[in-house]
């Protein structure tokens, strides 16, 4: 009879969390030295320092964490990225602090696109195709823009940081809020029609839409086609701010405008008022300069 490897302690004391998961570790550990795993990877992240990626693996009914840590990376072969198909091989292992299992790669080889990626590039053709992208219907931003329309969640750092932002470097600007979801089942047709009442009401003389950072699938309202459309209908130049700096979507390339971030955004939509007053005073200086000098000349003549 085999062993009961999650019983009580002999002393019939019950297991404690550590003595309970170092069991489960145990067991893994050794029933799964190397598993081969293919799925679509979601949530991708490489940090800079440590050079460590982590990331989801994915189909239609689950999903298990990876960490690929920067010793194996000559062991990838494709690109990994958010929405990429790719076979992981590795071990099971278990993250003892969150009590979570995961697969520590040693190589992942990319499959193809998966098909979020696919499916968003055969979007972006069939749009560019319409002249939706083209760089000749992008505006200008007004230099001194009296409203602001903004369209984010009303939750969360994005709206705080835009509002923030835009109001230290220009006090005077008005701020026209539509708020939206931004991620979800029906986002996409929310955002539209927050940004259709803005410019129904006229209340705007840019518009600001975006979100916070997150997986392709977070941010993929801001690829569906509604969105999209109702950017590329307004009446007033509009910036694009959605996710941080490496994320790409349909609305950055439909948008008049794109920024890296949402704060960068508000930084890009209004003029900062001390340098406009310090380009004043040093204008003025210089005015007060050449009279100077011409009144000089005049006496000598």
């Amino acid at each position: 009879m085999e062993p009961d490897l999650f019983a009580a302690s002999p002393s019939g004391d019950a297991l404690s969390v550590t003595e309970l998961t170092g069991k489960i570790k145990r067991l893994l550990e050794t029933s799964f030295r190397t598993v081969r795993v293919e799925g679509e990877v979601s949530n991708y992240k490489r940090y800079e320092a440590s050079g460590h990626r982590y990331f989801s693996l994915k189909d239609e009914g689950a999903q298990i964490r990876v960490v690929l840590f920067r010793g194996h990376e000559r062991n990838i072969f494709g690109e990994i990225r958010d929405g990429q198909t790719v076979i992981v091989t590795g071990s099971l292992g278990v993250f003892e602090k969150k009590g979570e299992y995961q697969i520590y790669a040693r190589s992942a080889e990319a499959r193809g696109a998966g098909n979020l990626l696919l499916e968003l590039e055969r979007r972006k053709r069939r749009l560019a195709e319409e002249g939706l992208f083209d760089a000749a219907r992008k505006r200008p931003l007004p230099p001194f823009p009296r409203r602001l329309g903004i369209v984010t969640s009303l939750h969360g750092a994005v709206l705080r940081d835009m509002v923030r932002v835009a109001r230290s470097r220009f006090p005077g600007v008005a701020i026209v809020l539509a708020p939206s979801p931004v991620q979800g089942e029906g986002a996409a047709a929310e955002i539209a029609a927050a940004l259709d009442a803005l410019y129904a009401s006229g209340d705007a003389d840019v518009v600001l839409v975006g979100r916070g950072g997150g997986s392709i699938e977070d941010l993929w309202a801001f690829n569906e086609e509604a969105v999209v459309r109702a950017i590329v209908r307004s009446p007033v130049p509009v910036i694009s701010a959605v996710g941080h700096e490496t994320d790409f979507t349909l609305a950055d390339l439909a948008a008049d405008h794109r920024a890296p971030t949402p704060t960068a955004a508000a930084q890009m939509a209004v003029p900062d008022r001390v340098e406009l007053l310090d380009r004043v005073a040093a204008l003025s200086l210089r005015a007060r300069r050449a009279d100077a000098r011409s009144r000089e000349t005049a006496r000598q003549e």
